[in-house]
C-alpha cells in the first residue's frame, strides 16, 4: 500500500456568502473601479471557502499543520516548503454579490517524484463551489512540496540580468509592479499566512528567495484582470496556468496576452524575459 493511500478521495467542506465589502476590498487591491452590476469578476473565488486554522494549529511556515490525523485534509508530507503550482480552471456560473456558497474539496492524488532539487509530492486537489444555480466553478489545483533549501543554497530567482523583455510577440502588454501592500491585502484576502509573502528574513534566509514571493494566485488573478479589461467580466469559461519562476515582490511584472479564436495564451515575464507563469483559457461563445 502506498504511503499516501488513505488519503486519495479525502474530501473537506465549507461555507461562505460573497460579502459585498470583501468585492469591495478586493477591487482596491487591484486599484479596480466600481462593479456596474452584482456580478463577481473571475478570480475572487480564490478569496473565498479559505481555510480557518487557529493560529496555534499553523505550522512554521504560516501554512496548517498536517498530521496522520482524521481531521488533517492534507498529508503529512515530510517535506517542508509548499508551493501553488498549477490550477485548472472551469467558470460554469457567474457568482453573484451576495450569493451563499459551497465549497467541497477532495484529493484526487498525491505522486513522489524526483527533480532537479531533490524530492517533491505533487498533491492535485479537486474544488467544487457551489451557488444558487448549482456548482459555479470546479478547480483542480496542484501542491507541490519540497525538500528544505541549504542554509547556503543560492537565493532564487537569480538577479535580473541585462536583457530586457521583448513583447513584441504578444498583442496586449500590461506592466505592473506588485508591492508589500498588495502582497499583504491578498494575503489578508486569502486568509494565506505563508510566510514567503510578508516575512522578508523568511523568505531569505529559510526558503532562500531572493524576496518576497508574489502569490501565484495573484499573478493569475492579475491575468484575469487583464482578459477582463480587453474582453469584459465573467468573459472565460476555462482558465489554466503554471508557474515556472517566483515573481518577486517590487520589480516589474510584464503580463501578456495573445488571442487565437476563442483561445487565450497568457505569459508572465520579469524584466529581464525570465518566464514566471504562463497560463491559457478559452472564451465564452
Amino acid at each position: 500500500m502506498d504511503a499516501w493511500d488513505a488519503w486519495i478521495g479525502r474530501s473537506e467542506n465549507r461555507q461562505d456568502h460573497i460579502d459585498p465589502a470583501l468585492v469591495r476590498r478586493w477591487l482596491a487591491m487591484l486599484d479596480m473601479e466600481e462593479l456596474s452590476d452584482d456580478v463577481v469578476p473571475q478570480g475572487l473565488h480564490w478569496c473565498l471557502c479559505t481555510p480557518e486554522t487557529a493560529t496555534a494549529g499553523l505550522g512554521p511556515d504560516g501554512h496548517p499543520l498536517r498530521d496522520a490525523s482524521p481531521n488533517s485534509f492534507l498529508p503529512p508530507v515530510p517535506l517542508p516548503r509548499r508551493m501553488w503550482a498549477s490550477s485548472i480552471v472551469e467558470f460554469l456560473t457567474p457568482l453573484h454579490i451576495g450569493e451563499h456558497l459551497s465549497r467541497r474539496s477532495k484529493i484526487m492524488s498525491i505522486a513522489e517524484k524526483s527533480g532537479g532539487s531533490g524530492s517533491l509530492v505533487f498533491v492535485e486537489v479537486e474544488h467544487l463551489t457551489a451557488g444558487a444555480k448549482g456548482t459555479a466553478i470546479r478547480e483542480v489545483q496542484t501542491i507541490v512540496y519540497r525538500e528544505a533549501a541549504a542554509p547556503d543554497a543560492p537565493l532564487t530567482p537569480p538577479p535580473l540580468g541585462e536583457t530586457a523583455f521583448n513583447p513584441a510577440d504578444w498583442t496586449t502588454h500590461h506592466i505592473v509592479s506588485p508591492n508589500e501592500p498588495m502582497l499583504f491585502r491578498y494575503s489578508a484576502l486569502t486568509f494565506n499566512s505563508h510566510r514567503i509573502h510578508y516575512d522578508l528574513p523568511y523568505a531569505t534566509d529559510v526558503e532562500r528567495y531572493r524576496g518576497l514571493v508574489v502569490h501565484g494566485p495573484l499573478t493569475a488573478t492579475l491575468m484575469l484582470d487583464l482578459a477582463s479589461r480587453q474582453f469584459g467580466n465573467n468573459a472565460l469559461s476555462g482558465f489554466a496556468f503554471r508557474g515556472l519562476s517566483p515573481a518577486i515582490c517590487g520589480e516589474l511584472l510584464h503580463l501578456v496576452m495573445r488571442e487565437n479564436d476563442a483561445e487565450i495564451e497568457f505569459g508572465a515575464f520579469a524584466d529581464d524575459g525570465r518566464a514566471v507563469m504562463a497560463a491559457s483559457a478559452i472564451r465564452k461563445i
